[in-house]
């Protein structure tokens, strides 16, 4: 089903951003539909967790906590950030609250953590987590994420770098996580099949206190490409800086290295970064017209990766809400209208493969200074990027899933 860019945009025109007129034929329940939103609101992730509920909670807010004629009731849940945690919080929301679905985890060790529960429970997960493979070779059919995989953005801004920046030689830091292994993995495959080498690769631990040791070993290079989530690619441009490097080398950014809820607390030594997305602040569309501003209005600064996955989220499980007519209690029927989902989001357009992933818009943004704030600028746009980026699905899964190893680094240099 297809939710139009006319009617969306007639549901928060104006100034009080009112809810959808949900048709006559909604269900009409005293029962609310119970949303489980698994964040971390502790911990090196806490600043995107922490940005998930709170634009969750305005997006509900802005409905009157009630989708296609449904109230809806949000428990919110912190993993800490810890796959355990995730786990265990993950059973509670599901066995203890009875929620309907779920929305997150935010990253993708967790979301791997829960990958069994989630199908064992055959409970339908929104996703934030990039966590690849659930979407690909071992796709869990009770999932589906609007945000995208862990390379999905990196594909091409790969491309970008050899092509329109004209790099030559690279390098990739990540944190030693999934998420940081499978950016890295796509960046470090379309830049070379575009003429590009990755001369060294490093992972820090993703509690790392400090990036002084690894700084002081990176190769000569034209660009270094940053794969960091939460505060951790702030920390490191500021040590990048303090070391003198940061005009030598320029730096690159994946899809949280510089997000918005950071770059609040940087100052020059962002301006001209260079960084890929599925959503900017900056992105100048009616939905995003409305909703960067409310957001900023309300909080101090702008919506970035973190906020706007779960105010897209909110967005899907309303229009799939929508097309069951409020319920929810056939979870197959449910999961179907979730998969079948096309919609206007703040993010630009939705609609979902055959795998539960997305296919939307990618943007290659450049850090500017705007109204006395950092902003990251849409520079490009790549539409319907898919998580297949240009490759044939079924070659590409024949394949092994990105990871430190995979795809082979063949120039990297000793």
């Amino acid at each position: 089903m297809k939710l139009s860019r006319r009617t969306l945009i007639k549901g928060i025109a104006g100034a009080g951003l009112t809810a959808v007129a949900a048709p006559t034929l909604l269900a009409q329940t005293s029962e609310a539909v119970r949303v489980g939103l698994l964040t971390v609101k502790t911990g090196p992730l806490a600043s995107g967790g922490i940005d998930m509920e709170r634009a969750l909670q305005m997006y509900l807010k802005e409905k009157g906590s009630t989708l296609a004629g449904r109230k809806v009731e949000l428990i919110v849940a912190d993993t800490a950030g810890v796959p355990a945690t995730a786990r265990t919080k993950t059973q509670e929301l599901v066995e203890k609250n009875n929620v309907h679905c779920l929305i997150g985890p935010l990253a993708a060790f967790e979301a791997l953590a829960i990958d069994d529960y989630i199908r064992q429970a055959q409970i339908p997960t929104l996703s934030v987590a990039a966590a690849e493979d659930m979407t690909q070779r071992k796709a869990n059919p009770w999932f589906v994420r609007a945000t995208s995989t862990s390379s999905q953005c990196a594909h091409p801004l790969g491309e970008y770098c050899a092509k329109e920046l004209g790099y030559k030689r690279m390098i990739t830091i990540a944190d030693d996580i999934a998420y940081g292994h499978e950016m890295c993995a796509g960046f470090l495959r379309t830049f070379e099949e575009n003429g590009g080498k990755i001369v060294q690769k490093l992972f820090p631990p993703l509690t790392a206190p400090d990036y002084g040791t690894y700084i002081a070993q990176l190769k000569n290079a034209d660009a270094i490409f940053l794969g960091f989530a939460g505060s951790n690619g702030f920390r490191f441009v500021r040590q990048l800086v303090e070391y003198g490097l940061k005009d030598k080398l320029a730096v690159i950014g994946g899809m949280t290295a510089l997000d918005e809820a950071v770059l609040r607390n940087m100052g020059d030594e962002a301006l001209g970064i260079v960084t890929t997305c599925w959503y900017s602040a900056d992105y100048d569309e009616p939905i995003n017209r409305v909703f960067a501003p409310a957001f900023r209005k309300e909080f101090g600064y702008d919506p970035g990766f973190y906020a706007a996955a779960t105010y897209t989220e909110a967005a899907v499980l309303e229009a799939a809400l929508q097309e069951t007519g409020g319920k929810v209690d056939d979870k197959a029927a449910f999961m179907a209208a979730l998969k079948a989902t096309e919609v206007e989001t703040a993010r630009g357009p939705v609609k979902f493969d055959k795998y539960g992933n997305v296919v939307g818009n990618v943007y290659i943004r450049k850090v500017v200074r705007k109204d006395g704030r950092l902003v990251n600028q849409v520079i490009k746009t790549y539409p319907n990027v898919s998580q297949f980026w240009t490759y044939d699905p079924d070659a590409f899964l024949k394949a092994p899933v990105y990871s430190r190893d995979y795809p082979p680094a063949a120039n990297l240099e000793n």
